[in-house]
């Protein structure tokens, strides 16, 4: 049975119904990644052209929100499916803890002011969704205030999409136990240990609260306008392929179009 990847509006998310490991299509693992990688390739060219586009017409904005559990892949994805366009028309905002500036205003001020222009792709590696998960799991507000935080982010969301922005949110979804396989990974690999952290320890220890967070956040704000894409991500290939394809699927949806030269541009001479 297929996996849905936007989950159904309107409906309780429980993750537990969404297969970290699930892999589309009929075969082998081995076929299968070796046919869906074929694909993400033809689909990142595509997206190179399409990129092209958007920047060029500077008619509408793209935002990519990316969230999961520590090791997900957010770094990964940027890499691999955003390293394949042209870096001037990409801007990547990694959300870590707010300054004193930045608590002393609204908890959407520094997101607005990180919402890509017209004309680019905006990524965000963590995002305004800290504010109703680490907020929430941690006790850093009184429950109240991240409660009314859902309401917040959907009409905020919505006015973003209503001006222009188009809005694609990706949960990467892994298992505990993939969790623990990368975090040794990161312990035990010499070039990758300065992204291992104790803190990471710690923060395993909230698992199931930060599970609980997360469907709540899959639930309450996954609207038409700025849906959720639970993402299987224990196979960091097919995780790549799942957002490469995604992505491309939505800015053949905008259609961006080059602007017509100027007339008259075929008989121009270039000088010696």
């Amino acid at each position: 049975m297929a996996q849905p990847l936007i989950p159904p509006f309107g409906e309780p998310v429980h993750l537990r119904d969404y297969d970290p490991d699930y892999i589309e299509g009929e075969g082998s693992k081995k076929d299968l990644k070796k046919r869906l990688t074929a694909a993400m390739e033809a689909d990142l060219k595509r997206l190179d052209v399409l990129q092209e586009a958007l920047y060029a017409e500077g008619k509408h904005a793209v935002l990519i929100v990316l969230q999961g559990m520590d090791t997900s892949g957010k770094d990964g994805t940027i890499r691999h499916v955003f390293g394949a366009v042209d870096p001037q028309g990409v801007q990547v905002t990694a959300f870590k803890a707010p300054t004193p500036d930045e608590l002393a205003r609204d908890f959407l001020w520094r997101v607005h002011r990180a919402v890509p222009p017209k004309g680019l792709i905006g990524i965000f590696n963590r995002s305004h969704y800290e504010d109703v998960l680490i907020v929430r799991v941690h006790n850093l507000v009184p429950e109240a205030v991240w409660r009314e935080r859902y309401d917040h982010i959907n009409r905020f969301e919505e006015m973003l999409s209503e001006h222009g922005t188009l809005i694609l949110k990706f949960f990467l979804h892994i298992s505990k136990a993939e969790q623990k396989k990368r975090l040794l990974e990161r312990r035990d690999t010499p070039e990758k240990r300065w992204k291992f952290s104790l803190k990471d320890i710690q923060e395993r220890a909230y698992w199931d609260d930060y599970q609980a967070a997360y469907e709540a956040v899959l639930t309450r704000c996954n609207t038409p306008y700025a849906p959720w894409h639970i993402v299987p991500a224990n196979h960091k290939w097919y995780r790549n392929y799942v957002i490469t394809r995604t992505v491309r699927q939505a800015l053949e949806g905008l259609n961006p179009q080059f602007p017509q030269p100027e007339a008259g541009l075929e008989s121009v001479e270039v000088p010696d």
